[in-house]
């Protein structure tokens, strides 16, 4: 739980600090969205004004033929919409223009008035099949270049013949849809929409269906859809919106104007959608933000809340584990000073027994070279080269510490300080086996205190014949096992001692805890076989 505070510590600061982040991130997102509500809130009302201003000259002008009972020439329609200065005060409008409504098959009461008002010998145009004809009698202001639209037949249309329907059953003003204009006039065709408004008279013609007796005609305005939507918004100040505006679904068939500034793809995506009812007909505006429009507050703000809330939190995880760090240390300490104790204690006993041990060694060693001398000068020699042969070989164990030792080398060299370097063929016999630090040193203390053991006790302290040490490798679950035979023979009336030795508690040390082995003693009359078991890294 102790090495776990720190990161725990961590986690509890970071979520803090993200869900703080987080608060301060939505209400930036908010006051953006609040700011951004403002102005579409503004950009609507410039549209609506637009259009209201726009209707209010088609009213007008229903108003102006209703005051000449519906009987209106063309010299007196075209000063009207003169005066009006349609081009300078309603820009967007593309003009407007008088419609008679007539049976199919009284064409000629329309073609009649055409020659009349206008001086045109004009057919209505083009042929239909529908009941009702409503050709163009009128439209100001008319170009010479745009005269072509006198006499078109807008009821053969069917965008504006719905709207032309709804116009018939009300007084209300009834838009069209999305439209192309201009294409009667001999201009390319541009998007626009029309609005209709019926004219009615006291008594109706014979040529009126008496399902709609009051209908004369219609009055009917043009409008250049991005020509006005673009006046509306360019309005001092502009306004960071980009606005795409669809008549009754947003498909693209269903677009009537979509503005030229992009929208910002940096803002996360806002989107402001609303509705307009214009002329009966429903829009729908969406509006995104463009690069221009700034949010009341940096989203940096939450950014850097949440990487302060993280370097806060490493601070407190970082105090906090070299807190753990010094305590665990401390309890280190204390651990390592009472091991140094109990192993200070142990080395000061085996220094003891191996002194005593070398004693042995020595005088034995001594002992077997004299035995073997015939003279001083041969023994002094003698005994010389083998205690040099000892100091190497324990100083070799001491420096190299035996990172990768062969097996049957690290018996040479412990057998060699005991016996001598000069050891009989045939002693050793075994597979070669690499042995790890840990095994060595165990090992190599063990191997020492059994030849030290045998030297002193045993029929090897005459002649080294008398010792065979054998070895083969086993598996075991996937693992390696050595089995290791320690034989000695030539002993009489060998017996279990009675009492353990301090050799003896040393080697079962090194085998059962050090390697996580096993020993076995066997005291035969013919003398003492030992067989160790590791397992092998």
């Amino acid at each position: 739980m102790k090495r776990l505070f720190p990161l725990l510590t961590f986690l509890a600061v970071a979520l803090i600090s993200m869900v703080m982040a987080g608060f301060a991130y939505f209400a930036t997102q908010e006051a953006t969205r609040i700011k951004f509500e403002a102005t579409v809130d503004d950009a609507i009302s410039r549209i609506d004004t637009r259009l209201d201003l726009h209707l209010t000259m088609l009213r007008a002008t229903q108003a102006f033929f209703d005051a000449h009972g519906n009987h209106v020439s063309r010299n007196e329609f075209q000063a009207f919409i003169s005066a009006l200065d349609v081009g300078v005060n309603f820009p967007g409008l593309r003009g407007i223009g008088f419609l008679q409504l007539v049976r199919k098959g009284d064409e000629e009461l329309a073609e009649r008035a055409i020659r009349q008002e206008q001086g045109l010998d004009r057919k209505v145009y083009p042929e239909a099949t529908q009941q009702w004809r409503t050709p163009i009698l009128m439209f100001e202001p008319l170009k010479p270049s745009s005269d072509s639209v006198i006499g078109f037949d807008m009821f053969s249309e069917p965008a504006r013949r719905e709207a032309i329907e709804a116009a018939m059953k009300d007084d209300a003003h009834h838009a069209t849809g999305p439209v192309m204009l201009g294409g009667n006039s001999g201009v390319e065709p541009y998007p626009g929409f029309i609005v209709f408004a019926r004219l009615k008279q006291d008594a109706s013609p014979g040529t009126v269906a008496t399902s709609t007796p009051v209908t004369q005609g219609f009055l009917y305005a043009a409008f250049r859809a991005n020509e006005l939507f673009q006046l509306a918004l360019r309005r001092i100040p502009l306004l960071p919106v980009h606005v795409e505006i669809y008549d009754g679904e947003v498909e693209p068939q269903r677009l009537m104007f979509s503005s030229a500034t992009p929208a910002a793809t940096t803002l996360g995506g806002i989107v402001d959608t609303r509705r307009m009812n214009v002329a009966g007909r429903q829009w729908i505006l969406q509006f995104q933000p463009t690069s221009a429009f700034s949010p009341p507050s940096s989203r940096v703000i939450p950014v850097m809340l949440g990487l302060f809330g993280l370097l806060l939190a490493g601070a407190i995880a970082l105090v906090a584990r070299y807190k753990e760090r010094a305590y665990h240390a401390a309890e280190q300490l204390h651990e390592t000073a009472e091991k140094s104790l109990l192993e200070k204690d142990l080395m000061l006993q085996e220094m003891k027994h191996r002194i005593k041990n070398l004693i042995t060694r020595i005088l034995a060693i001594a002992r077997q070279t004299a035995s073997r001398a015939t003279d001083v000068k041969e023994f002094s020699d003698s005994f010389a080269a083998r205690l040099q042969a000892m100091a190497a070989s324990q100083d070799m164990l001491t420096r190299s510490r035996w990172q990768k030792a062969d097996l049957s080398e690290l018996l040479r060299i412990e057998l060699g300080q005991v016996f001598g370097k000069d050891l009989p063929d045939g002693l050793l016999s075994g597979p070669q086996v690499l042995l790890d630090e840990t095994a060595t040193q165990a090992l190599g203390l063990t191997f020492h205190e059994l030849a030290t053991n045998a030297l002193k006790y045993g029929e090897a302290g005459h002649s080294v014949d008398a010792l065979k040490v054998e070895w083969r490798m086993e598996r075991l679950d996937r693992k390696r096992m050595l089995v290791l035979n320690w034989r000695e023979s030539g002993q009489e009336g060998l017996a279990e001692p009675a009492s353990t030795g301090f050799g003896t508690k040393l080697i079962d040390m090194n085998i059962t805890r050090e390697l996580n082995g096993s020993i076995e003693r066997r005291f035969l009359p013919s003398g003492l076989q030992v067989e160790i078991r590791i397992l092998l890294k």
